[in-house]
């Protein structure tokens, strides 16, 4: 499988650093990480991004990141483990799962989302940038808005012909968020969600509906949504930005804020005689 691979000065020196699988869109590839490096470049010599190996595997057009129902792909299990577990031998990157990240954009997003919710305890954080996820627990609920931008022929050779819907909804990033809600608060995985309230592909509403579900479960978590930004544009390199200093602070927490415990300690009081545990 082709990839791409960014490396900072110095990478074989010392023990072994983070590693960021980052995932591209649909109809993409590779080259996508290239284009990036001058963003990524700026933040490492800023000091906002650790040091890190960053890899960027060549998928298939709408592969969508997961492993095929008739068995014909598996890029699921390819980039959870042995493509994954290559990179950290070649290039000295962590086996760490806590030194471990994961982030995509698109069908990028949509296969950080399954792949990191699947498996959280591969992974300290995933930052998912407007998946491709749809606002429904059931195929029977999925309208022509939700998915007017794939065919049924994209579907079909992912979730089978005929059309399985009960493998896609076994595949459905929201469905595995409740289905592995225990695993994912066990591993204490970072998450970290966007999209524009300008998406052309309606992604707001499929991600919104994450968020929420999200929330009730109990599953902490960051969410951008963003004013006045669609599926691409100039807003991208700046949410790019956003996404990677999240993935850097889960690295490299800044610690207790003294502010913070001062002002919990203030309200202590009042929240005691308000019976509010």
């Amino acid at each position: 499988m082709p990839y791409a691979v960014l490396l900072p000065d110095g990478y074989r020196d010392g023990p072994p650093l983070p590693l960021l699988v980052y995932l591209h869109g649909a109809s993409r590839n590779r080259e996508d990480l290239a284009a990036e490096k001058s963003l990524i470049d700026g933040e490492w010599k800023a000091g906002r991004l650790p040091r890190m190996v960053i890899v960027m595997p060549s998928a298939a057009p709408f592969g969508f990141y997961m492993d095929f129902k008739d068995g014909s792909a598996k890029w699921e299990t390819l980039i959870a483990g042995p493509f994954r577990q290559f990179i950290q031998q070649t290039y000295n990157a962590s086996s760490d799962p806590k030194k471990n990240l994961l982030m995509g954009g698109s069908m990028g997003g949509e296969g950080t989302l399954r792949i990191g919710l699947k498996y959280p305890d591969r992974f300290a954080a995933i930052a998912a940038l407007e998946p491709g996820v749809q606002p429904a627990f059931h195929w029977r609920d999925v309208t022509p808005r939700m998915r007017y931008w794939i065919s049924d022929a994209q579907y079909q050779a992912a979730y089978g012909r005929p059309f399985d819907a009960a493998y896609w909804e076994a595949n459905s990033p929201v469905n595995l968020a409740i289905k592995n809600r225990q695993k994912i608060l066990a591993s204490g995985l970072k998450i970290y969600l966007d999209v524009g309230d300008e998406d052309s592909l309606y992604l707001y509403d499929g991600v919104e509906f994450l968020h929420r579900l999200l929330w009730d479960e109990g599953v902490k978590h960051e969410y951008h949504l963003v004013n006045g930004g669609d599926h691409v544009g100039r807003s991208n390199p700046r949410r790019d930005v956003d996404a990677l200093e999240f993935l850097g602070r889960v690295l490299e927490p800044a610690g207790p804020d003294p502010a913070v415990e001062q002002f919990r300690a203030l309200l202590a009081p009042a929240k005691k005689s308000a019976g509010i545990q």
